[in-house]
């Protein structure tokens, strides 16, 4: 873990060691909120034409899977 890096945590392990504390100490409605926070967030900052362009994207890509 910390050994090759004299002693000091990477950013992964520093983000995946805050991501564990983070999951015990708060419940789903904790998740779903911030996840919400986020959605509205994200929609002030762009306009449909960006969620048309991305939901393209998206589209393209999973038929490609197929």
């Amino acid at each position: 873990m910390a050994d090759s890096n004299n002693g000091k945590m990477s950013y992964e392990e520093a983000g995946k060691k805050g991501g564990q504390a983070t999951s015990k100490n708060h419940d789903k409605e904790f998740y779903q909120e911030i996840g919400s926070k986020g959605g509205e967030s994200n929609a002030e900052q762009h306009d449909q034409e960006h969620f048309q362009e991305i939901g393209s994207k998206g589209g393209r890509s999973n038929n490609n899977n197929n």
